[in-house]
């Protein structure tokens, strides 16, 4: 029975999921290119420890993109070339190598939330849906013809964390059940533009997870629970400073916007059109917890006192 050879670039727990999904569809994976986790990257398994654990060459190329790594891929001859949460934009030359195709599975529902940090952006806009999809790979991000989907549901309540959870367990079944159909030329193909409008977004920078009073109340939310813990966490700009907010919900009693409020049931955040009541402040990385400890932090600071 033909056993389908892949070259597989993979980064992130969503990565290393679908590692798994290949090897689980009877891939055999000849070589990985990945990166080597950084310590704030701790929370998830890297890919390199599940293609170590099968016996796959590891590499960790200081720029992927370089005619030695071409050179080698193309020694491979591999069937398929997989790009799994990879941080490099592949050239097209890449592209040409195998003989059945290149794909790229991406964190959204494309044509939608094309670009970087799809997981992130989705919660920042509010969304109720998501998903992933494998498409084939062209030189241009997140383009080319889309060959399996799965839709994820958003919790109201729904984090970075697990949000990724669940596009790493719907990635790892997308791709196991692809593969028969990629390797006989059954897999349907969509064309993104039948699919309606497309949407791009960028990476993120530190400046975008801050908190602005003129916020609403959902706004506000939507940044916290998008970079919250393991990502760096939206903050609050103060005049003496900064501090992370890591968690706080949306509540019903009310607080003037820019300033905050102690009460019974915790520190007050007052926003535009309400206030959230905070869960857990971080400085230095130390986490608060208690409300007089975070209303001391937020004197000190000099934030406003409702």
């Amino acid at each position: 029975m033909f056993k389908p050879k892949a070259v597989v670039c993979a980064y992130s727990s969503v990565g290393t999921a679908a590692l798994e999904g290949l090897l689980e569809a009877g891939v055999e994976v000849l070589a990985l290119y990945t990166y080597r986790p950084t310590p704030d990257e701790a929370w998830f398994t890297p890919p390199a420890v599940v293609a170590e654990a099968h016996g796959i060459p590891v590499h960790h190329p200081s720029a992927f993109n370089d005619n030695s790594v071409f050179d080698s891929i193309q020694g491979l001859r591999p069937d398929f070339l997989f790009s799994f949460y990879f941080r490099e934009m592949i050239q097209a030359r890449f592209l040409d190598i195998p003989r059945l195709g290149a794909y790229n599975l991406h964190g959204s529902l494309l044509p939608k939330y094309r670009g970087r940090a799809p997981i992130n952006w989705v919660l920042v806009k509010g969304e109720t849906e998501t998903g992933v999809t494998l498409h084939a790979m062209t030189p241009k991000p997140d383009d080319g013809a889309i060959v399996a989907q799965a839709r994820l549901p958003i919790a109201w309540d729904e984090t970075a964390l697990s949000l990724t959870h669940k596009a790493a367990t719907a990635g790892r079944d997308l791709v196991r059940h692809a593969i028969p159909g990629l390797v006989d030329g059954t897999i349907p193909r969509l064309d993104q533009k039948t699919l309606g409008p497309s949407s791009y977004f960028g990476g993120r920078k530190p400046s975008d997870s801050r908190l602005d009073p003129s916020m609403r109340v959902a706004e506000a939310f939507n940044q916290i629970r998008a970079v919250a813990d393991p990502w760096p966490n939206a903050f609050l700009e103060a005049p003496v400073g900064t501090v992370k907010v890591a968690w706080a919900l949306p509540c019903a009693e009310p607080c003037p916007p820019g300033q905050f409020r102690l009460t019974r049931d915790g520190v007050l955040i007052g926003f535009a059109d309400g206030a959230l009541r905070l869960h857990t402040l971080k400085t230095h990385e130390h986490r608060v917890e208690r409300p007089t400890e975070q209303a001391q932090i937020l004197r000190e600071l000099g934030w406003p006192e409702a």
